[in-house]
């Protein structure tokens, strides 16, 4: 996402990432998260010139479901629809096949039963291989159900067409879904897609406390990013710090996920980058072996505060 859409607007220039794209692959990543919303469109067809050229070396996990309207975000669940976002991506992404279609976002307006349903025909028609969904933590998560409803609605997806990933925020300072559903994930054998799992960059220790993100910028909306709960959070960057500073070489940004990659087999980091730089540090995550003592402070460290709480 953070390629076209979402993050530093005036830094996305296309022909950067898409080297950022060929230098993670050439790294080892595989899986390639995108969606019709990022851009809108814009970050699939970037990723389409990569596939163009290399669809054998990656898993293509590709969303529908979230329309992008004049100042916010629309889901839509209907089953004609996912029909045509379907093949619409498939054109943009230069693919005769997506390896994984998440719903981005359950309607509260359709029932989601129906919207897995016409998920599920694209498996049949060849045009999917798996299915996935999105944002479970939204309180209008599924018509009649709000956060709490979250194990009841998965088991109604399961009952239409098997659940393949759950993808959600979870990162050393958003640990909520490493309690709430990595043990249903674990014991369905199904994979939790990390969102998020650099804080939107803050975990990087990269970012300065000073807030004013651009427009376009969709941390300039988002609580944690004030000026002061930025200056609030340091200690879990801190935090992140003191742990890389026992390993050589190694980064805060490569232990929160080399934290994400210890915590289960089933947990997938998705971060997201601009720059070939960061793709390769984010990949030699990989590699970093963190002792039981870190890996117990940073499940230990505070949450993310934010000017909501």
């Amino acid at each position: 996402m953070p390629m076209t859409w979402g993050y530093a607007p005036s830094e996305q220039h296309g022909e950067t990432a898409v080297r950022a794209v060929h230098a993670a692959l050439d790294a080892g990543a595989t899986l390639l998260d995108t969606a019709d919303a990022y851009g809108p469109f814009t970050n699939e067809l970037l990723l389409g010139r990569v596939l163009k050229e290399r669809r054998r070396d990656a898993f293509v996990a590709a969303k529908c479901g979230l329309l992008v309207g004049d100042r916010h975000l629309v889901a839509n669940g209907r089953p004609a629809y996912v029909r045509r976002a379907c093949d619409a991506s498939l054109r943009r992404l230069q693919t005769e096949v997506i390896d994984l279609y998440q719903l981005h976002r359950p309607d509260p307006e359709v029932p989601v039963e129906e919207t897995w349903g016409a998920m599920a025909e694209l498996v049949t028609a060849g045009k999917v291989r798996a299915l996935g969904v999105c944002a479970l933590d939204r309180p209008a998560a599924a018509r009649g159900g709000g956060r709490t409803a979250v194990p009841e609605l998965l088991a109604r997806l399961q009952q239409v067409f098997p659940v393949s990933s759950v993808q959600t925020e979870l990162s050393v300072w958003a640990q909520r879904a490493r309690t709430e559903l990595l043990p249903w994930c674990e014991a369905h054998g199904v994979g939790l897609l990390a969102a998020m799992p650099l804080g939107r960059g803050f975990l990087t220790g990269t970012l300065t406390c000073g807030g004013g993100f651009e427009t376009g910028d969709l941390r300039a909306d988002d609580p944690r990013f004030t000026a002061e709960m930025m200056a609030v959070n340091q200690p879990v960057v801190a935090g992140l710090r003191r742990v890389a500073a026992r390993h050589p070489g190694a980064t805060p940004a490569q232990a929160a996920l080399a934290w994400l990659l210890a915590l289960s087999p089933v947990v997938i980091p998705l971060p997201g980058t601009k720059k070939e730089r960061w793709a390769r540090e984010n990949c030699a995550a990989d590699g970093l072996r963190l002792t039981p003592a870190d890996l117990h402070e940073l499940t230990t460290l505070p949450p993310a505060r934010s000017s909501w709480d």
